[in-house]
Order: structure tokens, then sequence, then C-alpha cells
């Protein structure tokens, strides 16, 4: 009788609290457009390893390159590994989401040392290096770490978050960052949502600032989640992956690889997805937006895009465009999991695998998930892998 009493006293208190009683959950970000029909799928993203894989767990052994390449483990001990950058004394930093972490990795010749720089930050997956500093963007903060190098074992973080005002929506919102040929620096945003119609001046795009934050700069509209992109080493423009929307069809829309030919160009969300007319959202139509510059398959997740710039590997290899497939949980078939190259032959461009083995398509699992991109001085082409938090080091044989 007494709990009874409690309980009407504070539902009489607080009114809100027996609609919230009989409403069920809201369900997960990633579940947002899911068809009644499929309230029951097994369908759902997988989730991250976040321990430590032994290197003799790590699938090396059956990981393919094409036939005058060489791979090997180069660093492991890296849980959640995404994105890399190199600092001007050769330290590798590595970018992770669900762990919060960002490591630093110092090649002493017979060994790679990982450390860990910051930690308890919310998705640090964007760095980007610049005059000695490291930039580390996460969904709810911007951070500089001048001579970064230098004080690896006690980083002073500059909190530049007021200066860029990035929204703070934590879904699409991990993100890819870069500085442009042009001295500033590009930071997308995808949506939070897997479909809607949001604030296209905040949401769906890729913009631009000056390094202390200053001077927004819209580059890209219509682009609903880029977590991968990279200049032209000769044109200069900027070459974008996209992920288009999830429970549309195992088949469909595909993922998308695009060029930003102008300013403020608009790609197509969210009417639009490489093509496909979304039957979701009314107004628009595909033809009145850019074509991708190439469909990439459905649900695969692009994620690191990198033209490689080295000179070791062989010609058709130059300025070639590498894109690491994340890989897909949004169809029953296995997607992704690897990483491809795309090469322009005669104004064609083309796509063949690059690096294969962590899907096993005869028992639909995998064994690895590609991220992050890196071209090093020497012509080697780095290759991080989050579920293993290992880093793979590609070669050409000589």
């Amino acid at each position: 009788m007494l709990r009874r009493q409690m309980i009407a006293a504070l539902m009489a208190a607080f009114p809100g609290l027996a609609l919230a009683q009989g409403q069920p959950p809201a369900p997960p970000a990633w579940a947002q457009g899911r068809p009644a029909e499929m309230a029951t799928s097994p369908l759902a993203p997988h989730p991250p390893r976040l321990t430590v894989t032994p290197p003799d767990r790590i699938p090396v052994s059956s990981l393919r390159v094409p036939e005058g390449f060489q791979v090997e483990l180069w660093a492991h001990g890296l849980p959640g590994a995404r994105v890399m950058v190199r600092g001007p004394n050769g330290t590798i930093f590595v970018g992770t989401r669900g762990i919060g972490r960002v490591y630093a990795v110092r090649d002493t010749g017979a060994e790679r040392q990982v450390s860990t720089l910051l930690q308890g930050l919310t998705q640090p997956s964007g760095l980007a290096m610049r005059n000695g500093a490291l930039y580390v963007s996460a969904i709810n903060r911007m951070l500089r770490i001048d001579n970064v190098e230098q004080n690896l074992a006690n980083p002073q973080p500059v909190d530049m978050t007021a200066a860029f005002n990035l929204p703070e929506a934590p879904h699409h919102g991990w993100t890819h960052i870069q500085f442009g040929p042009d001295g500033r620096l590009y930071v997308p945003r995808g949506v939070p949502c897997n479909i809607c119609d949001t604030d296209g001046e905040r949401y769906a795009l890729i913009a631009s600032f000056n390094p202390d934050g200053s001077d927004r700069r819209i580059e890209a509209r219509g682009v609903r989640n880029s977590v991968g992109f990279d200049f032209h080493p000769t044109t200069g423009q900027l070459w974008f992956s996209n992920h288009a929307r999830d429970w549309a069809g195992n088949d469909m829309p595909n993922d998308t690889l695009h060029v930003n030919i102008r300013r403020g160009e608009h790609h197509g969300f969210p009417w639009c997805h490489g093509g496909f007319q979304d039957p979701a959202v009314n107004g628009r139509l595909c033809n009145e937006f850019p074509p991708p510059a190439m469909l990439l398959g459905p649900h695969v997740a692009p994620i690191g895009t990198h033209f490689y710039t080295g000179t070791a590997f062989p010609e058709r290899y130059r300025n070639a465009l590498f894109i690491a497939l994340r890989g897909s949980w949004n169809r029953p078939r296995l997607s992704g999991f690897e990483v491809i190259v795309v090469r322009d032959e005669g104004g064609r461009l083309v796509k063949e695998p690059f690096l294969t083995g962590l899907r096993d398509d005869a028992n639909q699992r995998f064994t690895g998930r590609p991220a992050g991109l890196l071209t090093m001085p020497d012509g080697a082409l780095l290759i991080s892998d989050e579920d293993n938090g290992a880093i793979y080091r590609v070669t050409a044989r000589r």
C-alpha cells in the first residue's frame, strides 16, 4: 500500500513520469527509418572490438594483395584504430571512435612503440597535422596540440571548440578532417539521422575553416555522411566518399565517390543517393544533382579515402585513389571489408580490389575492418584495421 501511495505521489508531482513509463523506449539512431515489417530484423551494427588483439590472432596470413606486392603486420595494440596522420619527425598518430583514444606510434627501427596520447574523448576519429601541431576532432570538441612530437608524454591541448562551433549531435558526428592545399581545415558533418530533412547549414555538408576556426565556408552540400576525403595531387580537387542511407534494400542504394567541382555544390541528400531516388522524401529529383564519380557498392561503408602520393608502387598506382571499405551491416550478405583502388584509365575511372582476405563469403563472417590509409615517405602504404587494432604495411617487391 505504501509503495503504491509513493508512486502515485511521484506521478502527481511529475506528470511527465507517467507518460514516459507508458511509452516504449525510442529506437537507437541506427534503426531510424527501419520499415515496420522489419521490426524484428536481426540486422544491426557490428559491435566494435575494444580490447587488444594478440599478434598471433591478427589474420595477416589471410590477407591478399596484387601480384608484386607484399603485406606485413607493422603495428598492433591499438584497439579501434582508424585515421592515421604522420608528424614531421615520423610519429604516426591514430584516431579512434568508441574507445575514445588517440594513439602515438614511434618506429625505433627494430619495433613500433605504441602509447596513448589522449583518452576519455568522445569518438576522436578526426586528426590533422599542421606545422607540427596535431588537430583532434571529437564529436563535441576540437583540440590542437602544439609541438606534439616534443610533448608525447605530457600533451597540453588547446581547446578550440568555441571557435569552430561544430554541431554536437552524436549520430554521424564522428568525422575525418584534413588540411587542403589552400591551407584551410576541411571538416565534414554527417546528418544526425538515417534519413530526414535536416538543417542544411549545419549538417549534410563539408565545411572549411581557417586554422583558428574562423571564416567558416561550406564547400559541399547534400553529403549524407562522408568519413573520408582527399585532394587530387595534381588538380587539388576535393574527392570524397559518402555513405548512403540504410533500410532501403539489400542492394540499394550504393555508397558513392564524388568530385566536388564547384564550391557549395549540392550532391543530393536527402532526395537522392547516387542515382537512387529516395521514396521516403518528396521534392527534388536526382537529375538535378551532379552524378557521383563512381558507385562503390551497397552498404560497403567507405572510410579512408586517400590518394597514393609515393613513387615506390608501379606507375599505374601513381596518384590512384585508395578507399578502405569498412564493411556492411545493413544487408544479410556481407559487402566491403576490403581496400579497393580507383584508377584513371584514359579518362575513365575503374576500380579493382587491392587488399582482400578479411571477408569470408562462405561463412558470412569477417576477420577485420580496414579503416585508415597513409602513404609513408618510403612509398609504403599503411592500412589500419579497426577491428584488430592493427596497422598493416603494404610494399612493392623489388
